[in-house]
C-alpha cells in the first residue's frame, strides 16, 4: 500500500474499532454488571524524510522532518468503577460496595 495512503487506512480502522466498542457500551448500558470499555492509540513509527542541519554563521539549523505511518490500537480497556446497586429482596443476591471482586472456588481451583 502507497505510504501516503496508510495513515488514513490505518486511521478509519481504528475508528471502526473505537465504533465497535461505544457500540458495545451504549447495547450494554441496562446489563447488570456490564463493565464498559475504552480504547487507547498509540503512533506508529515516524519516518524521517531529511535529516537536521546544525547552524551556520548567522542562520540557525534545521529540525528533521519527519511524518507519521498512523495510529495503533494499544489497548482495550475495562473501566472498573463502581456501577449502581440496585435491590431485589432475594437473600441471594449479592454486590460488593467499592473495590473487589468474588472469589469463586471450584474444588481447589479458585477464579
Amino acid at each position: 500500500m502507497m505510504r501516503s495512503l496508510y495513515s488514513g487506512v490505518s486511521g478509519l480502522k481504528n475508528h471502526q474499532v473505537r465504533m465497535d466498542v461505544i457500540g458495545h457500551n451504549v447495547s450494554n448500558v441496562n446489563t447488570h454488571g456490564y463493565k464498559a470499555e475504552r480504547v487507547n492509540f498509540m503512533d506508529l513509527i515516524s519516518q524521517e524524510i531529511s535529516g537536521a542541519s546544525e547552524p551556520k554563521e548567522n542562520i540557525g539549523g534545521i529540525n528533521s522532518q519527519q511524518v507519521g505511518l498512523g495510529a495503533l490500537i494499544a489497548s482495550i480497556d475495562k473501566i472498573m468503577t463502581q456501577g449502581s446497586l440496585q435491590t431485589t429482596g432475594k437473600n441471594t443476591d449479592v454486590a460488593i460496595s467499592g473495590e473487589g471482586f468474588f472469589v469463586i472456588r471450584d474444588g481447589n481451583k479458585q477464579f
